[in-house]
């Protein structure tokens, strides 16, 4: 198992998800639940293709988190 950080940003009328670490590996849906079941899924699809290539995983370069910032 391998931890992959995944953003998900919310449109207008659609969710959309990317892996800063994978570049090209991407989901739309209209539920934030759709497009977290998607992404998995094309995150598995892309791990599965590497190690069938003897490719290496991929490194993580990238992190994620909330920064409190005070409002006059």
């Amino acid at each position: 198992m391998v931890s992959i950080l995944v953003i998900i940003e919310k449109g207008p009328s659609s969710y959309g998800a990317y892996a800063p670490d994978i570049p090209g590996v991407v989901a739309v849906a209209a539920t934030r639940e759709e497009v977290e079941r998607l992404m998995h899924e094309a995150l598995q699809f892309y791990l599965e293709d590497i190690q069938e290539e003897h490719l290496p995983l991929p490194e993580a370069h990238s992190d994620a988190g909330y920064m409190n910032v005070a409002i006059p």
